[in-house]
């Protein structure tokens, strides 16, 4: 699907912006929440997020994939620019959209949370400690330091956008290579599986230059 030439040369504000902001003023976490499509798009619609990729993480296996993950276990990772939103934040975000209280079936499920050093370790560990003082409940959730993580394969990346077609053919188009780093695509991500408020989901598409099929599928899609 083609595009003219003023939609290649001069992408929108938002396009540019919300690609441009670089690692060294963001930070990371990752966290397993069981299947990863889901968390993805969760935390994609969030304001503050700039980035989402999913992928493997938390054993010992040296090449994991899909149909070989070993020990790993399914993650996400969320890039944040933490001037607006904090790791308690995501953290929030985290503990209240997974069965942190039950153990997974399979380890490639499990819940977890991997820290990247000591301060998210400790924040996670004081949430865990308060929802289960809250509840009086035990956690099942692990807490463990992040060793390495495996990005997954491309169809597991932004899946609720790849499981549309024409939006997600047109997009990859779009980005090329940085639609998996794409602050626009994480947004369009989350707003498909039905996250995000009614006015976010219309600021971003009114600043985007889509065809009318891809903006109709969107919007079909929002509803």
């Amino acid at each position: 699907m083609g595009h003219s030439d003023r939609d290649v040369a001069e992408p929108s504000v938002l396009e540019r912006s919300a690609n441009g902001v670089p690692p060294s003023e963001t930070e990371t976490a990752t966290f397993g929440m069981g299947c990863f499509w889901g968390p993805d798009a969760r935390f994609g619609a969030m304001e503050g997020v700039v980035r989402t990729r999913v992928g493997y993480a938390g054993g010992t296996a040296s090449d994991p994939s899909y149909y070989s993950l070993g020990d790993h276990t399914e993650v996400v990772q969320v890039e944040y620019d933490p001037s607006e939103l904090s790791y308690d934040d995501l953290l929030e975000v985290c503990w209240a959209n997974h069965d942190w209280a039950s153990a997974a079936p399979k380890r490639q499920y499990r819940s977890v949370v991997l820290a990247h050093d000591e301060h998210q370790r400790v924040a996670a560990e004081r949430h865990r400690t308060a929802l289960e003082e809250r509840t009086g409940r035990s956690a099942a959730t692990d807490i463990e330091p992040l060793d390495r993580f495996f990005l997954a394969e491309d169809f597991h990346q932004k899946y609720e956008l790849r499981s549309t077609p024409v939006v997600g053919d047109e997009l990859e188009d779009r980005y090329g290579n940085d639609f998996v780093d794409s602050t626009v695509v994480a947004r369009l991500n989350g707003f498909a599986a039905g996250h995000g408020e009614p006015t976010q989901r219309n600021e971003v598409l009114a600043a985007l230059e889509l065809p009318p099929m891809v903006l109709s599928e969107l919007q079909r899609r929002f509803c």
